[in-house]
């Protein structure tokens, strides 16, 4: 979802939005993606893995370094491959769905898209 919305895909949002409530996600947390260092809401590892979908969605930002290390101690090689690779697909999908202006479906309720 933190991908979808930065890449402004109102599509992916909103199914994502649905996937995530089905498997449990509350609403307050779903709200609170685009401020989720700040928030209470997400655990180290979930912080994580939203900070690695932020560097390898918005330009110019890298994994490397301290960051790298803090990722390896939340996420095992595999883990960190299928992480990468998800929010890889995300950006493909979600900057497609985007540039053609694919519109919400209306699968769920939009959260706020905090850029």
């Amino acid at each position: 979802m933190r991908v979808s919305q930065i890449n402004w895909c109102e599509f992916c949002v909103d199914l994502n939005s649905a996937t995530a409530m089905a498997r449990g996600a509350s609403d307050g947390k779903l709200d609170a993606l685009a401020t989720f260092r700040d928030s209470p809401l997400f655990s180290a590892r979930e912080r994580a893995a939203l900070e690695l979908a932020e560097a390898m969605t918005y330009t110019g930002r890298r994994v490397e370094g301290e960051f790298l290390a803090r990722l390896k101690a939340e996420f095992d090689d595999d883990a960190l491959v299928e992480l990468a690779a998800l929010i890889a697909f995300q950006n493909l999908s979600s900057k497609f769905n985007s540039a053609l202006d694919v519109p919400a479906q209306g699968f769920c309720r939009a959260p706020a898209a905090g850029r």
